[in-house]
């Protein structure tokens, strides 16, 4: 063989070397990489773990905290609101009343027409509308003059099968999902603003007073006659169809529950005892905090970065409006140090709160074999093409171990409520049936997430899970507040014609 024959061989045979080695390091850094992805997706869930002796210590620092914020305002975490609503409708109530539900991005206006025992829920109709995201962080007048405009226009198409009582004023149940303090049946101080709502001089005042005043500058005769939480218009609406409804429970955007509690075990309240000798009580609880919630490094930067750092934090990991942002925040230390969307970090995945979780629920309940779905969310969404369906696998599994974590927290919360209502065991033979009413997009939409909280309160009931059930209340927040408007006319003294 020729030295040039010779040099050409080993100048092949050295870059086929190099291409060799070129590939063994790409592949060794790929598998590097890979594993840096899985070792992030394992502590996530291992920090996120829910065990159900852990879930019981939950439930039993719920319990506690319930005591302790009805003993005393300021006593715990747990506000124990009291609601000043006695008495629950009763299935009699009769005529035209409207529901004002503000608790979200979006609000809804609503009418339904009673026709009490035998009618029931006649008819009714509502509209829903958006809030524009600079209204959410503008001033008081701004976001109730809107507010008023929409109900103003949705009153103006009432139809002939609405039937107001002559001489009669309109009357509302305003649906306000954000801790107040309670001051009668239709009066109330906003405490704060929560689901990303800032509007500083709104904090203090009287929102009934508020939406008053925006409905008089729209020319419009009506009366609030009730202002409730979304969770008591719940607990209203299931118990106006149901009696054994005890306890309501809202998983949306935001998050929360309310009960009814025996009068004497409210230590708080001074007042006379009312005549029902209950007292529905809104626990505030996206404002719980324990020890034995299981946080992530995830969790507490969403919270850091939030605009209620250190405040609800049960909220932040069990609500609508954040499972989605702790999925991204961990797709995104996934693509800053294991490099798992290629060798740049995605400029899309950087930007905060652009995963809803309805996004994050299509994604988790993708059965195709190709998990196209998820492909397509990733691409639309965060302009990610080319995914491996080895990824899409672990988007998945991230997307389950964050809403398994939240469902199951949901379930140990509900079980601390029938815990502080003594129906988490049979006493003295006594079979007494309970029903949670819930609503809420999360838990109506995400179907992984409901069939999780589910089976996971049977699992903490035990042998009194057949003496508890869960019924979907569907648009109880709406309905629930219409019925309360109805149980507090001015005009209930006055025979209906």
């Amino acid at each position: 063989m020729g030295k040039l024959a010779v040099g050409a061989t080993v100048i092949c045979a050295a870059t086929v070397c190099a291409a060799a080695a070129l590939i063994i390091r790409h592949r060794m850094r790929s598998s590097g990489r890979w594993a840096r992805a899985m070792a992030i997706l394992k502590e996530v869930d291992e920090k996120s773990a829910t065990p159900i002796s852990k879930l019981r210590q939950v439930a039993d620092a719920m319990t506690v905290e319930m005591h302790a914020g009805l003993a005393s305002e300021g006593g715990s975490k747990l506000k124990m609101i009291i609601s000043y609503v006695d008495n629950l409708p009763t299935g009699d109530e009769k005529g035209l009343y409207y529901a004002l539900d503000l608790g979200g991005t979006n609000f809804r206006v609503l009418r339904v027409q009673l026709g009490g025992r035998e009618g029931r829920v006649v008819k009714q109709e509502f509209a829903e509308v958006p809030i524009p995201p600079h209204l959410m962080i503008g001033t008081s007048d701004g976001l109730f003059d809107y507010i008023a405009k929409e109900l103003a226009k949705f009153v103006a198409s009432e139809g002939e099968d609405f039937r107001l009582s002559p001489g009669r004023q309109r009357e509302l149940g305003f649906t306000f999902s954000f801790p107040v303090k309670q001051l009668s049946i239709n009066s109330g101080t906003l405490i704060k603003w929560t689901k990303g709502f800032s509007i500083e001089d709104t904090v203090g005042q009287d929102v009934v007073a508020e939406l008053t005043k925006a409905i008089e500058r729209q020319g419009l005769d009506m009366r609030v006659a009730a202002l409730v939480n979304d969770t008591i218009g719940t607990l209203a609406g299931g118990r106006y169809y149901d009696n054994d409804v005890s306890a309501a429970v809202i998983l949306g955007t935001g998050t929360n529950a309310a009960y009814v509690e025996r009068a004497q075990a409210i230590p708080k309240w001074h007042g006379l005892l009312p005549k029902s000798g209950e007292m529905v009580v809104n626990i505030e609880w996206g404002n719980f905090r324990s020890s034995h919630l299981p946080l992530t490094e995830y969790d507490h930067a969403l919270d850091a970065d939030s605009l209620n750092p250190g405040e609800q934090i049960f909220e932040k990991i069990i609500s609508g409006m954040y499972l989605g942002e702790i999925v991204r925040r961990v797709l995104c230390k996934m693509a800053e140090e294991a490099a798992f969307f290629g060798d740049t970090v995605p400029e899309k995945l950087k930007v905060q709160f652009i995963l809803r979780t309805p996004e994050m629920s299509a994604i988790h309940h993708d059965v195709s074999s190709d998990l196209r779905v998820v492909g397509k969310k990733l691409k639309d969404i965060f302009g990610i093409s080319n995914t491996s369906l080895k990824m899409r696998k672990v988007i998945v599994e991230l997307c389950n171990v964050v809403s398994s974590r939240a469902a199951r927290l949901a379930a140990a919360g509900i079980f601390g409520i029938l815990k502080k209502l003594g129906r988490d065991t049979v006493r003295d033979g006594e079979k007494q049936k309970t029903v949670v009413a819930l609503d809420g997009g999360l838990y109506e939409h995400y179907k992984e997430f409901s069939q999780c909280l589910e089976t996971t309160l049977k699992e903490l009931l035990g042998d009194v899970s057949d003496l508890i059930s869960i019924v979907h209340a569907n648009d109880g927040s709406g309905i629930g507040a219409a019925l309360l408007a109805a149980s507090h006319s001015q005009y209930l003294e006055v025979e209906e014609p």
